[in-house]
């Protein structure tokens, strides 16, 4: 195998672990992939997937970046969340990160119903207000999981055409 064919390899791994990580939150999966795909276009010499492909792979990396800041403060506001359920909610998204796949599926939901609970509400509206924020946070990771592949996708057009 030459050096070409192990940057190739590299890649691979780079998007497959990305895609992954889109599913599995301990992982940063979307710039994984996007790393994958900038070194697949690298090795080629950006003969086939040139800036402008890379730009919108790019902002497509970001917005999917953002997705998973704002999923579940969004899911939050949709079921009526007080302003503290919503701080809460990104607080819990924030802490998830430190904790794995536990903390992600959980952060969400528990800091929009403590928020809430914070704000007066009651342990019934602060657990719909949990699953609101939970609900948002997995229709996210949808959207992402959904962004990955419109990125395969494009890049596979512009590196096989």
């Amino acid at each position: 195998m030459d050096l070409h064919q192990l940057w190739y390899v590299v890649a691979t791994i780079l998007v497959v672990v990305g895609l992954i990580g889109t599913v599995l939150p301990a992982l940063p999966g979307v710039p994984l992939l996007f790393c994958g795909l900038l070194l697949a276009a690298w090795t080629d010499g950006f003969a086939h997937v040139g800036a402008f492909t890379l730009f919108v792979l790019g902002v497509l990396t970001v917005i999917a970046i953002g997705i998973d800041f704002i999923a579940g403060v969004l899911g939050a506001k949709k079921v009526g969340a007080s302003r503290y359920a919503v701080i809460g909610a990104a607080l819990g998204t924030l802490l998830g990160l430190f904790f794995g796949l536990p903390g992600l599926l959980l952060g969400p939901f528990v800091g929009a119903l403590v928020g809430e609970l914070v704000a007066g509400g009651t342990l019934r509206k602060a657990t719909g207000v949990g699953v609101g924020a939970w609900l948002g946070f997995l229709l996210g990771a949808v959207a992402k999981l959904a962004i990955c592949f419109a990125m395969l996708g494009l890049f596979a057009f512009a590196f096989f055409t």
